[in-house]
């Protein structure tokens, strides 16, 4: 890495292209206008139209225009499953199949010792692309919240300062009242320091019973609520409705995740009208995994697949309701791709889903809005923030999602990292291979 870069504890400017949050200057057609960052003890100490402050004798670190962006957050992964494909593969690629590898493996190998190494891994892989902050969904069920939550907490607190971590149990509405499971959630959840419960929710009798509780015990928790929410082309799931008027019926207070809500896209239009307002209400935010739901949704061997998988995510944002995109499942029965880079998740969101003319209006999916679902102060170049800033050699947005920016600069507080994401080799004992 370049000694320009290394800049703690000492004074830097940057030269740069950066979405302007605060600093008066012309901004292109893209929404960007050419800015000079000081970058002060770790934090931004000040930004300006460029050219227009002397700032001393700082050095300057001339980056032509090119564009700066704030640290990523991504709030839907699921790190305790990743990278099992090598020994749970999924040749279907379906759903079903899906379930079954990832049932099979988890019964035969989440030991903690195995979970940690997978989770450790991914945590680096996310880390050296600029992320900030990651929300997880748990197995939990029968005896995995018990290893998997422990194993979760020692990951957050060793990562502490690097990636603010949260983690959300996962299991379905079908099981919630099988004797005992919920006092188990109940109970781990708050010995690990979570503060978040959730579900998978079904079309099944009783929804609304399941409902109930999982609010219920929010509410006594002062928890928030994280769903996988009708991940189906069946336009007959409709539980996004159901989980709305659980919210609006009960006031809720805290905050509401729905994750995937694929089925809200091949229902008919006055269908899916009523169901956003009902959402924009309720104060839902809706996360929608572009890659994994591609994948998975509309797979029938041999036959082309005949729609995207995703959800209505601009009509949901023409609501008012907050919209933001993230990674999932990354190299395992879900999803045979992915490697928790959120630039990756952006550039392939923008195709999918359309986030794009104008590109400025989605930029917060992947950074700010994640943030706010998840109720943590968002990433922002702005004063007095942590200079954490990921700079590209792009000008414009075409250039930014056209490449993977494998030659990114990953800056946190101020000091460039110099790591790279681990091997794959790095993992060979974990998925069976000889060294």
């Amino acid at each position: 890495m370049s000694p320009a870069y290394r800049i703690a504890r000492m004074k830097r400017w940057l030269a740069a292209d950066a979405r302007l949050l605060g600093a008066e200057a012309p901004l292109d057609a893209q929404g960007f206008g050419r800015v000079d960052i000081l970058v002060d003890e770790g934090r931004i100490g000040a930004i300006a139209p460029a050219g227009s402050q002397d700032f001393g004798d700082a050095p300057r670190l001339p980056l032509a225009g090119r564009i700066a962006l704030p640290a990523f957050v991504d709030a839907h992964t699921h790190l305790d499953k990743g990278h099992i494909w090598r020994r749970a593969p999924n040749p279907s690629g379906d759903f079903p199949g899906a379930i079954a590898a990832v049932m099979n493996d988890r019964s035969a190998k989440w030991s903690a010792e195995d979970v940690a190494a997978r989770m450790e891994f991914s945590l680096a892989c996310a880390y050296t692309r600029g992320t900030r902050a990651i929300r997880t969904h748990l197995d939990s069920v029968g005896p995995q919240a018990e290893i998997s939550f422990p194993v979760f907490a020692a990951a957050r607190q060793r990562w502490q300062g690097r990636i603010d971590l949260q983690a959300s149990p996962l299991f379905g509405v079908d099981v919630m009242f099988a004797p005992g499971h919920m006092q188990t959630i109940e109970a781990v959840v708050a010995a690990h320091g979570s503060k978040l419960v959730g579900a998978v929710t079904y079309m099944i009798p009783g929804l609304q019973e399941a409902l109930d509780a999982l609010f219920g015990l929010a509410e006594r928790r002062g928890w928030d609520l994280d769903f996988h929410v009708d991940e189906s082309a069946d336009p007959q799931a409709r539980t996004l409705g159901a989980i709305a008027d659980a919210a609006i019926r009960r006031g809720f207070a805290g905050k509401v995740l729905a994750g995937h809500c694929c089925s809200l896209a091949r229902q008919d239009d006055d269908e899916r009208a009523r169901v956003i307002e009902k959402v924009a209400r309720a104060n839902i935010a809706v996360v929608s995994l572009p890659m994994c739901n591609l994948f998975l949704q509309d797979r029938h061997a041999g036959r082309t697949p005949r729609w995207r998988g995703v959800t209505a995510l601009h009509e949901l944002k023409a609501a008012g309701v907050e919209t933001l995109i993230a990674s999932d499942n990354t190299r395992d029965p879900f999803y045979a791709y992915g490697d928790l880079d959120m630039l990756e998740v952006w550039r392939e969101g923008v195709r999918i889903l359309h986030l794009d003319y104008p590109f400025a209006d989605w930029a917060e999916t992947v950074s700010a809005a994640p943030a706010r679902a998840m109720g943590i102060a968002p990433p922002r170049l702005a004063v007095g923030e942590p200079a954490d800033i990921i700079l590209t050699q792009a000008r414009d947005f075409t250039e930014l999602l056209s490449r993977p920016q494998a030659d990114r600069v990953v800056v946190r507080n101020g000091v460039a990292l110099d790591a790279a994401p681990p091997a794959y080799s790095d993992l060979d004992a974990v998925e069976g291979l000889s060294p």
